[in-house]
């Protein structure tokens, strides 16, 4: 049975028990459909023998080693990770295109009595309606940026409004990145396909009738870039912004920060990333705080220094915020309170 993916949404409610990613593991790793499992039916090597074979000798030749490699390959799975489904299981599959792989892989599945589908037109048509989502189609709601120096907690305020029901995009949650250079995080980022693909499933969940809340960004988080229109929109929409004490602020981030304090060796190669910006003086200064471990000083520094003359200067070309939280207190409850107040001040900014 062919299955057809007409929106992002029915992808949020699609009603299939697992959906399953055929192609090969380096296909797979460079983007997937969210909720995907990867069960190959041909890993990177015999998907490249099969092409040359394809391709230098003759399509039946490579018709007839691909046919065995997938039935080996599907015997395997089912002996494994599919021994356990029940009788009603239903699974969906695809390929890159709703070709050979997953048609022979349903094929399988169907004989021994399992209610799989297709995706017609496999990943391709998935990328299609992600592409269209984030590169032709506007923004689906008005757009509230959050803003605020380093260190003021947005990401904490915006998980808080989430709580309260305020529509929210993580940005920096869908990018697994904090979106500074001290950001990365474990794991790593996904690749550029995998965040427009969450981001696009983010997109598709929003109510058009209420503002979205994102935090203030530069055009990248990280390696992930933000497609324009999106970024179009944060740049022309009304901004919130928290304000704090530079060493309230300092305190915080020795706290979100903690994993990249736990290791002064990957902080100092962060800071010595920062030395085409700063004079050697100010950098061996940062390393030795670093060495120390005079975190407090190092971010407070950082902040006077680095970023909030970046931030001012960004803010100089921009409107000013339409509404401002002073706070001096940024511990769990602090946030909290804050994020109650920004809650109660959203309802009167871009129609929410």
């Amino acid at each position: 049975m062919a299955y057809t993916l007409a929106s992002l949404p029915q992808l949020l409610s699609h009603g299939f028990d697992s959906v399953i990613d055929v192609r090969s593991p380096a296909e797979w790793a460079d983007d997937h459909l969210p909720g995907a499992v990867n069960l190959p039916v041909l890993d990177d090597a015999e998907r490249a023998r099969v092409g040359t074979i394809y391709k230098q000798v003759s399509p039946f030749e490579a018709r007839k080693i691909g046919g065995a490699l997938v039935a080996r390959n599907a015997a395997r799975h089912i002996e494994t990770a599919l021994m356990d489904r029940p009788g009603g299981w239903r699974p969906l599959v695809y390929c890159w295109r709703g070709g050979q792989r997953s048609n022979s892989f349903a094929t399988i599945l169907g004989q021994i009595g399992w209610r799989v589908a297709v995706l017609e037109g496999g990943y391709k048509t998935w990328r299609r309606l992600v592409v269209t989502a984030l590169y032709d189609a506007p923004v689906p709601a008005p757009v509230v940026v959050l803003d605020g120096n380093t260190g003021t907690a947005k990401t904490a305020v915006l998980e808080r409004l989430a709580a309260r029901g305020v529509q929210v995009i993580d940005l920096e949650g869908l990018a697994n990145h904090r979106g500074s250079l001290f950001g990365a995080r474990a794991g790593g980022q996904p690749g550029q396909k995998a965040f427009e693909g969450r981001l696009a499933l983010a997109l598709a969940a929003l109510d058009p009738a209420r503002p979205v809340v994102v935090e203030a960004e530069s055009s990248r988080i990280g390696a992930c870039r933000l497609p324009p229109r999106l970024w179009q929109a944060m740049v022309a929409a009304p901004r919130v912004a928290v304000a704090a004490p530079r060493a309230v602020r300092a305190g915080y981030l020795l706290r979100a920060y903690a994993d990249l304090t736990a290791d002064p060796a990957a902080l100092a190669a962060v800071v010595d990333r920062l030395r085409p910006l700063h004079a050697a003086e100010v950098i061996a200064r940062w390393r030795a705080w670093v060495a120390a471990g005079a975190f407090g000083d190092l971010a407070e520094d950082l902040m006077a220094r680095h970023y909030d003359p970046r931030y001012a200067r960004h803010r100089a070309r921009s409107a000013p915020p339409v509404a401002e939280f002073g706070t001096a207190d940024l511990s769990e409850a602090g946030v909290d309170a804050l994020a109650a107040r920004i809650a109660a001040a959203l309802a009167g900014i871009a129609g929410g």
